[in-house]
């Protein structure tokens, strides 16, 4: 028997980058994804709910995602404060119905949000209903020297979160266990971020597929696990020829993402479990 999770599909609006937000809307419309994880960035719309909650509401696609501006290029967007980006965060995820905010862990530069992230986070969850999924990350690397960029650890599952992102083309960067890390999060995996990667010292976020990244065998476990956390395909497009070009990597990527939830089994995988 075929049994499909309650997980949904979302499209990352990273994914059409250097197309527009409001251009993911489209492509998540037309290509039939469950709903968009928006990364906050430099985009002024990305940055407006209300811009953001008329475009869901006109292309009928769902925000399930609020992605906070944790990146370099995002160090002045909705503040230079990395609690209030976090506050306007949960903010507007609750404005548009997101069940989830994802958020890095700090630079190590950042140091005193970075000794209070741990606590930070447990007590913004606990003020809300949206979950704060911290996702993993990876060391920096240059030729043959590595640095440790983030505190308290690229490596989340070394701290105590309520709940956890994992991305896969993290994991490649890293260079780590993608399975291994899942198994640690354990129930507390509350979001998927799904991108491929062959181990380059460059963060390649290839198209599910395409790299040497256990995505198939995650999705299937997620799918014998009844995980009903989201799925996102945030995947890089800028080589993309054209805007069909584009499209077609985003079909695929949700192509075999469907495909793989299609468990063939029931039966239940250990180390992933309901969050």
């Amino acid at each position: 028997m075929v049994r499909v999770p309650d997980a949904k599909v979302a499209l990352s609006t990273a994914s059409v980058y250097p197309e527009s937000t409001a251009t993911a809307f489209e492509i998540a419309a037309r290509l039939g994804y469950d709903g968009v994880e928006v990364m906050v960035w430099t985009d002024p719309v990305s940055q407006d709910t209300e811009a953001l909650r008329r475009l869901s509401d006109y292309h009928r696609v769902p925000i399930l995602a609020v992605h906070a501006p944790c990146l370099l290029i995002t160090q002045r967007v909705w503040s230079t404060d990395p609690w209030v980006k976090l506050q306007r965060a949960k903010a507007a995820a609750e404005k548009l119905g997101a069940s989830t905010v994802v958020v890095h862990p700090p630079f190590r530069w950042q140091r005193t949000y970075a000794r209070d992230f741990v606590n930070g986070i447990w007590r913004m969850a606990g003020e809300t209903d949206v979950r704060f999924a911290v996702e993993n990350m990876y060391p920096w690397r240059y030729r043959d020297r590595e640095m440790l960029a983030y505190a308290p650890d690229w490596d989340v599952t070394n701290d105590d979160y309520r709940h956890f992102t994992v991305d896969l083309s993290h994991t490649a960067t890293a260079r780590t266990e993608a399975l291994a890390m899942v198994d640690r999060m354990g129930d507390r995996l509350a979001h998927v971020h799904l991108a491929d990667g062959k181990g380059s010292a460059k963060d390649e976020h290839l198209v599910p597929g395409r790299g040497d990244q256990p995505c198939a065998e995650l999705l299937e476990r997620l799918a014998g696990t009844g995980f009903d956390g989201h799925v996102v395909i945030e995947v890089n497009t800028r080589r993309a020829m054209s805007s069909a070009e584009r499209e077609a990597d985003l079909a695929e990527a949700l192509a075999f993402t469907r495909l793989h939830l299609a468990a063939a089994s029931a039966d239940p995988s250990p180390g992933i479990h309901r969050p």
